[in-house]
């Protein structure tokens, strides 16, 4: 829930108000239901809120607790606050409100950053310590919740979005080579803690900042996840290691349904969300809300999975919503797509989630949603080639990369180009010790960095942009450390997601399971025709976008001439890829002023 930010100042001058103001304003479809501010001298905290856990106002933000000397910004859910709360009142503290983020105030008094590891959830935090002057960033374990960073000299500003950092002001908006690289080969993703713009970066996931009265800072990563197995499971079988999944599955499922407001389900059809939706079943939930959305068909490739969510649907007798998207209105959709981004992404689905969100928000306020399930369970069809390659690097680059260094070559202007940046960063993990073979170098890969920066990413910033709160439990650290010590070859099993799909033999209609992988289609958006390839062409030719001198005209044309001829491996648009950073420039390189009244709000 809700968007935080901060203005942190270590020149013994006051905090920014109108820059947290304007910090505020910019997030205020994230938290719609309220706005807090709170400045003690050079710490000032923004708040924007949704109303999930204690909708009284004894649960608004920033939280400060005069007794403890202690204030708060949080953004997320904390699923065990409850046994956490009993266990703090075991200690003496006493509660004002019902809500998890003062489990957090309350558990860091008692814990210190130890609170971190006791935490069950999703969350980004700041803590401000009123008498030392101290601020605690934090992160959670798989970066769900997003914090971008904005330094300055003797000033330090954070938010939950990097267009809110851009509203705030005076940050370095010169792009960043080596994010340049990332983006455009491997496939979007920019790991932190960098961004495509120098002035902004971003907490790493699992990560607790602590920012002295001085500016004086040092990080912390409280978690890793091994992907060895422990000795005491050695001798655990196929059935034992099935069991003790689908125990943590149904367990996170579960506690991902705390909220004082109902929550839905965001089903696509395929295995990962239909599973969610038979878990909750399972679990006793009735007339649960589910969702889904389709486009019109482009080259008699489909735009809809319906006919299994629809099987799916009938078979939960779930309160089911189709919402079908003709491609003028996902065409009118994209401007506000690209402004909702807090980085560029090009996946397909973007515009997708966007106009599902914006339709959901009507209903619900909470919804689960079954992303990264093939990264943790070896769902791609890169992961058994992984298994038994010579060359790991290599195989992993051959299947994902969107483009070999030498086609950056071609993209690139040659001051823009550099060395293998991403192609390093890749070499770099697989050679970080805590996984051993191929296969478990790149679920790591993918679950710890390429999830966190592209598909996890663009559901945060999609359904928060009609403030929609999306929760994960294939993301709980529980079962995303259970998954990464089973053997791989349970994994693989079955074409990919063999412990899953053993589970849903036993919950799920078969139909939905035995069936080609799908994935959130917008065919407009893969082939570019019509209206949508004028936008990009338009975008790409725009002078403010070839006045930056970033990739060459020669290869932008020879996109142009044919854009349906140059899809990547993972069945993305090229031309699509540059037309996206050339809108997301455009719509985010310009400062953002508040009106007075939308700050009032």
């Amino acid at each position: 829930m809700c968007g935080i930010a901060g203005d942190l100042s270590f020149q013994n001058s006051p905090s920014d108000s109108q820059a947290l103001e304007r910090m505020s304003w910019a997030m205020r479809r994230r938290g719609p239901d309220g706005g807090g501010m709170v400045i003690r001298d050079g710490v000032g905290l923004a708040h924007r809120r949704l109303k999930i856990i204690d909708l009284t106002e004894a649960g608004a933000q920033p939280m400060h607790d005069a007794q403890l000397g202690l204030t708060l910004a949080f953004n997320g859910c904390i699923y065990n606050h409850r046994e956490l709360r009993a266990e703090l009142e075991s200690k003496g503290y006493r509660f004002f409100s019902t809500s998890d983020s003062e489990v957090i105030l309350k558990g860091y008094h008692a814990w210190g950053l130890d609170v971190a590891k006791r935490l069950s959830g999703m969350f980004a935090f700041a803590i401000a310590e009123r008498d030392s002057g101290k601020v605690v960033l934090g992160r959670d374990r798989l970066g769900i919740k997003p914090l971008y960073l904005s330094e300055t000299p003797g000033r330090l500003r954070f938010a939950s979005s990097l267009p809110a950092l851009l509203a705030a002001g005076d940050v370095d908006r010169e792009l960043d080579p080596v994010a340049l690289h990332q983006y455009f080969s491997f496939h979007a993703v920019v790991p932190s803690p960098r961004t495509l713009f120098k002035g902004v970066r971003k907490l790493p996931p699992a990560t607790l900042m602590e920012i002295e009265r001085d500016g004086t800072r040092r990080e912390h990563r409280y978690w890793s996840c091994p992907y060895d197995m422990r000795e005491e499971e050695q001798g655990l079988d196929a059935e034992g290691w099935r069991e003790r999944i689908a125990e943590a599955l149904r367990g996170a499922v579960k506690r991902r349904m705390v909220a004082d407001v109902p929550i839905g389900v965001l089903l696509s059809g395929g295995l990962d969300s239909s599973l969610i939706v038979a878990l909750l079943a399972e679990a006793g939930v009735k007339d649960l809300n589910t969702f889904s959305i389709g486009f019109e068909s482009v080259n008699g490739e489909a735009g809809d999975e319906f006919h299994y969510s629809d099987i799916v649907a009938r078979h939960f007798g779930t309160q089911h919503h189709k919402i079908e998207i003709p491609a003028s209105r996902a065409l009118r959709a994209l401007p506000e797509v690209i402004a909702s981004m807090s980085e560029p992404m090009t996946s397909h689905d973007c515009v997708g989630f966007f106009l599902l969100s914006e339709e959901v928000s009507k209903h619900v306020k909470v919804v689960q949603s079954g992303q990264g399930a093939d990264e943790a369970f070896a769902g791609y069809h890169w992961y058994p080639p992984m298994a038994g390659a010579n060359d790991a690097f290599g195989t992993y680059r051959d299947a994902f990369f969107d483009r070999s260094h030498d086609e950056m070559a071609e993209l690139l202007q040659p001051s823009w180009l550099g060395g293998d940046h991403a192609g390093d960063f890749v070499r770099d993990h697989f050679q970080t010790p805590g996984a051993a073979s191929p296969l478990d170098k790149a679920l790591r890969l993918d679950t710890h960095v390429m999830l966190v920066d592209d598909p996890v990413k663009r559901v945060d910033n999609m359904t928060m942009a009609w403030g929609l709160e999306a929760r994960v439990p294939f993301l709980d650290h529980e079962v995303i450390e259970l998954a990464a010590r089973c053997p791989a070859e349970l994994h693989l099993q079955q074409e990919g997601k063999g412990v899953l799909k053993h589970l849903a033999r036993q919950v799920l209609p078969h139909a939905v399971i035995d069936r080609p992988k799908g994935y959130f289609p917008v065919p407009a958006l893969k082939y570019l025709q019509g209206d949508f390839l004028d936008m990009v062409r338009d975008a790409v030719r725009s002078r403010s976008f070839r006045d930056r001198g970033i990739v060459q005209e020669t290869y932008v044309d020879h996109l142009l001439k044919d854009p349906e001829a140059h899809i990547t491996k993972l069945r993305g648009s090229k031309l699509w890829q540059i037309g996206v950073l050339a809108l997301w420039l455009q719509t985010h390189d310009a400062p953002v002023k508040p009106a007075r009244a939308e700050v009032a709000a």
